[in-house]
């Protein structure tokens, strides 16, 4: 099917493609009975309440759930009896079909939009049950009455949602989605006009029109929806309408659909192209008779002549035989043992062990990049503009005075502010606006969650996750985190250098309780200096060093209130650039957030190890995608990054969360804001201002992934 950014051309829409705009659905909730886009004049979503007449009985909207396939679909009763249904809208916009094309369409709607079997049995062979087909007489719209598991979640989103499927569950759903196309192609089906036929082609089996529900012992059905003899009635005649489908084209199709669950992927993320089922890199490796079976649905081997023989060969299929993969590596090894001699063969791979280790040497300390590691950024929404379902109004939130988040939104991102840019949503339905505020304890900034559940604050930004209580929900939308800094002076010898780049969190404890004065006391190899030891001036920065750092015991927090000086970042910098001047060695260590420390060069951000473990240093080198070390020129400000994947485990790093009360009463606020800034546009915005996203971005924050969104 073509995409839909080739639909509806006629119509001048910013996101050019009206169906899925939410401009429709915003004029229809801001303007009482608009049937017309404001914008570009494409028909708006159907109101509340908004009745529907057909043969069987007039149905009512409840609510606009969203688009699917080449419709919208609302959730709705029949008034009769009450009974809920799924209304799918399809859409005749006048300037896309003419007078007799949109005649013609309606009246093939209403002969051929639902099939049901036609001896009139009742059987469940999970195709959705269509109640009644309507075309608008009078105006552009036509409706599909359904029911049952209609608005049950689509493949698509549940790829989205939960990634892959395992190889077992990938062979039920084809072996579902075989008996349902068995009994399509080969049982007697009757249409609304009664005009039967012996089997039905499918033809747009895809992601979007498969749904699937799922019990509460997580077993699952797939249900089919969306049939091609009535879905394509609505491809605007511009556009070059599709063939009639071959029942062999619904297998090839499944087929497809299968192997997109399997691999957890519909793209490429290296070329941003689709999953070709012929590169084998893109297939899983756990399951190889499953594969070759998919090869032959898809017709990359002999095909299938049937659902049915497909269905046979299926359930023949064997499971994958780990125990005669490993009697058959066995009885190779003893092959391989009798044609050469043993010690031939460990000259050999005493060989073959050098080599990897030459290539190993080679790679080491380079980040490997696996386009496996952007399934989790291919899920997200694109940008601001695709959020649903947005409350009109206006909101104010909160976050403590001197937070991170008070710091990133005044940073130039963009051409702009980001607060700027986060101050209304682009449809300008939300407004948000920001108020920080001032705890009283500065070893406890809890105020800002206090003004969320007092309701003097819509929703609140704060990384203390542990204060927040059973009434608010708390969505993570990014990591935040501290570094460690000493003085930095690539030319010469240094302290960065003495410590070989890394500190422990023990260490840093006796550092910041007086227990270590010298830094002669870590290793008689470090010069005989005074530790020097400042402290940021943000209070959630300070409550969280405590946290992690000190573990929150009164006797270390009391200490490092007493012996510690409290400086904002900049001006330790600034007092580290003082005392080195003339190339004297200074013992100042520091602490900072993230975004007031990874773009200096004045002090060097240490690796931190916890415990035995190894030291994680989160700051990349560009150029060689490998962590950054003291010899490197940390000035050249754009030449490294912070590396998701690594942060996850860096022991000074933690979340940040957008807190909003569970009162269902209230409007959305909390929950909209925090849906935007996990999108593609906001994880990168978030990126150029210092904080960390969720999930590794394709290459880096300048790259394509950040530039390809608004």
């Amino acid at each position: 099917m073509p995409s839909f950014e080739s639909f509806y051309q006629q119509y001048p829409c910013s996101y050019n493609s009206p169906l899925n705009c939410d401009r429709p659905f915003q004029t229809a909730q801001q303007i009482k009975g608009a049937k017309f886009c404001l914008e570009c004049g494409f028909p708006a979503t159907l109101p509340q309440e908004a009745e529907i007449k057909g043969n069987q009985g007039t149905y009512q909207i409840a609510s606009y759930v969203g688009v699917r396939g080449l419709g919208r679909l609302y959730s709705g009763i029949q008034l009769k009896d009450k009974q809920p249904v799924i209304i799918k809208e399809y859409l005749l916009p006048n300037r896309s079909f003419n007078e007799s094309e949109t005649q013609k369409r309606k009246e093939t709607f209403k002969r051929v939009g639902g099939v049901s079997l036609a001896d009139s049995r009742i059987q469940n062979f999970r195709l959705v049950e269509t109640q009644e087909a309507i075309a608008d007489e009078k105006g552009e719209r036509c409706y599909l009455i359904t029911k049952g598991v209609e608005s049950s979640q689509t493949l698509g989103k549940y790829l989205i949602e939960k990634g892959s499927m395992t190889s077992p569950d990938v062979r039920e759903v084809l072996n579902q989605g075989l008996q349902t196309l068995q009994f399509l192609h080969t049982q007697k089906l009757r249409f609304p006009s009664n005009q039967t036929q012996l089997g039905i082609t499918h033809g747009n089996i895809n992601l979007d029109s498969t749904l699937i529900k799922i019990e509460n012992n997580q077993k699952f059905s797939i249900y089919f929806c969306d049939l091609a003899i009535w879905e394509n009635l609505f491809i605007p005649p511009i556009i070059a309408q599709p063939a009639p489908a071959k029942p062999e084209q619904d297998l090839e199709s499944l087929g497809l659909l299968a192997f997109y669950l399997w691999g957890g992927r519909t793209t490429n993320f290296l070329t941003n192209q689709p999953l070709d089922p012929r590169d084998n890199q893109q297939w899983p490796d756990t399951d190889s008779h499953l594969k070759q079976f998919i090869y032959r649905l898809i017709g990359l081997e002999t095909p299938f002549e049937s659902a049915e023989t497909a269905r046979q060969a299926l359930l023949q299929l064997p499971k994958e035989d780990h125990a005669k993969s490993s009697a058959r590596s066995s009885s190779a090894s003893q092959k391989i043992e009798k044609r050469f001699p043993m010690p031939f063969i460990l000259l050999v791979i005493l060989a073959l062990l050098l080599l990897g280790g030459g290539i190993w040497y080679w790679l080491w300390g380079k980040k490997i990049t696996s386009p496996n590691q952007y399934i989790q950024w291919s899920r997200l929404v694109r940008n601001f503009s695709e959020v649903s379902n947005v409350p009109s109004g206006r909101f104010t939130y909160t976050g403590e005075k001197d937070s991170t988040w008070s710091y990133v939104l005044t940073q130039p991102v963009d051409n702009s502010r980001l607060g700027e840019l986060l101050t209304t949503k682009l449809d300008a339905r939300a407004t948000f606006t920001y108020e920080s505020v001032l705890s009283a304890n500065v070893n406890n900034p809890i105020k800002s969650i206090e003004e969320v559940q007092t309701s003097k604050k819509d929703f609140a930004i704060t990384s203390l996750g542990d204060n927040i209580t059973d009434k608010l929900t708390k969505k993570q939308f990014a990591y935040d985190g501290l570094i460690v800094f000493v003085a930095f002076n690539k030319r010469d010898s240094n302290l960065a250098n003495a410590l070989g780049g890394q500190i422990n969190l023990e260490q840093l404890r006796q550092i910041y309780t007086g227990k270590i004065t010298n830094w002669q006391q870590i290793s008689p190899k470090l010069p005989n200096l005074p530790v020097k030891p400042f402290a940021p001036n943000e209070p959630e920065a300070i409550s969280k060093f405590q946290e992690i750092v000190l573990k929150n015991a009164p006797q270390d927090e009391a200490l490092f209130t007493a012996k510690v000086t409290k400086f904002d970042t900049t001006k330790t910098q600034n007092q580290i650039r003082s005392e080195t001047l003339g190339g004297r060695t200074t013992g100042i260590i520091s602490f900072g957030i993230i975004s007031k420390t990874w773009k200096q060069c004045t002090g060097y951000p240490l690796a931190i190890a916890d415990g035995k473990k190894s030291a994680i240093q989160p700051l990349f080198q560009r150029r060689d995608r490998r962590s950054i070390n003291p010899s490197d020129d940390l000035c050249q400000h754009d030449d490294y990054y912070v590396d998701v994947k690594t942060f996850q485990s860096y022991p000074l790093g933690y979340p940040i969360f957008v807190v909003y009360p569970k009162d269902s009463t209230r409007l959305p606020g909390g929950s909209t804001f925090a849906q935007m800034l996990t999108t593609r546009q906001g994880q990168c915005l978030l990126s150029k201002v210092g904080l960390v996203a969720l999930q590794p971005m394709p290459d880096d924050i300048n790259s394509y992934a950040c530039k390809s969104v608004p």
